[in-house]
């Protein structure tokens, strides 16, 4: 299937046509580059970011952002750029795709971060206290969860806190594909557990915080409107996924790849080619998915539809500014796009990294 190429000056009024023009009756998109649209509009937040990875919104609107190498928070304010260290979570061990990785703001006030440690990948809590001194601001360390495998490689890492108040952990199966099909193992699965490290209660396993399985290497988390949980996923060498996620499904990896139509296993609601996609964040606005692409340089629109099918995804930000690593909505529905172009795999640019504002039209 060839891609279908819609071309678009930077002009908003042509790409809110553009946009506009994704129906609900249009079918979900399962070939390369489908719906490929060209250049959109984006300003700079901030510059000269080192490998960001994690970024979490506090309740006045202002973002945390960890250093995947570095194990670095900074705060930054989005409307102005002036940042501050807040402090570096001790212990990282940064390799390949392994660091610094997820972070998530708890109703609690706490901030959680997901990290490669030496032996594992685990998640723990820290109290922000801005009142302290630059570079001091992160205390009383709580373990909330510990013994996620590790690996070279798919260490998943995204964390998001979820409307009923629980924590959703996307890990990965560290290249060990069985892991993601062993419902002992926290690898290869979307975790939903308590503020506090426990499984949550109504979890589909009695006991376990595992919430569904069969993943290769989730990276993204999002509910839209209807409160349904979406999540990103890396493929092998034939589709990366966007799932809709139902407590105890299994979706197939490493049995099936994509669609499949196999029973027993859920397919993706939309798939694509791993050039045009390699997808990691995602956010939920203007009544779409919005998922950042790595390999894709791009970032997707992907319109939903009320009975939890999606119309034709539609790619913007394409080729502009590199990598796409992590997509934060606003309340106004403004979208914010950390690139990825100093993680060892892109081509960094002058000022790289950034945090880009985006606003769909």
């Amino acid at each position: 299937m060839k891609p279908r190429t819609v071309t678009v000056l930077a002009l908003l009024p042509v790409l809110g046509a553009a946009l506009s023009g994704c129906g609900s009756s249009a079918p979900a998109a399962t070939g390369p580059g489908a719906g490929t649209s060209g250049t959109a509009a984006a300003t700079t937040v901030a510059e000269g970011l080192n490998t960001p990875w994690g970024v979490a919104r506090l309740p006045g609107g202002a973002l945390m952002v960890g250093s995947r190498d570095t194990g670095r928070i900074l705060r930054i304010d989005p409307k102005t750029g002036a940042r501050t260290d807040v402090g570096t979570v001790p212990g990282v061990d940064a390799f390949v795709e392994g660091g610094l990785l997820g972070l998530a703001v708890g109703p609690n006030g706490r901030l959680y971060a997901y990290y490669t440690a030496t032996d594992d990948n685990r998640i723990v809590s820290f109290a922000y206290d801005p009142s302290r001194p630059t570079g001091a601001q992160l205390t009383d360390p709580r373990a909330v969860l510990t013994g996620i495998p590790k690996g070279d490689n798919h260490d998943g890492g995204r964390l998001a806190f979820g409307p009923d108040g629980l924590l959703y952990v996307g890990t990965g199966e560290t290249g060990r594909s069985g892991l993601a099909q062993d419902r002992d193992s926290l690898g290869g699965k979307i975790l939903r557990i308590t503020p506090d490290g426990a499984p949550a209660p109504g979890n589909p396993f009695p006991g376990s915080p595992v919430y569904s399985l069969g993943h290769r290497n989730v990276q993204g988390l999002a509910w839209d409107s209807q409160g349904r949980l979406w999540a990103s996923e890396f493929g092998q060498n034939t589709w990366d996924e966007l799932n809709l996620i139902e407590p105890g499904a299994n979706y197939g990896w490493p049995v099936v790849e994509g669609k499949a139509g196999r029973s027993g296993y859920t397919d993706p609601v939309v798939q694509w080619r791993p050039v045009d996609a390699s997808p990691s964040g995602i956010a939920y606005a203007d009544g779409a998915i919005w998922m950042a692409g790595l390999r894709g340089q791009r970032l997707w629109r992907i319109p939903l539809n009320g009975d939890g099918t999606a119309g034709t995804p539609t790619a913007v930000l394409d080729h502009t500014a590199g990598r796409l690593r992590t997509v934060v909505a606003e309340p106004d529905g403004t979208l914010l796009v950390t690139t990825s172009n100093t993680d060892g795999r892109g081509d960094p640019r002058p000022g790289d990294d950034r945090i880009l504002r985006f606003r769909p039209s």
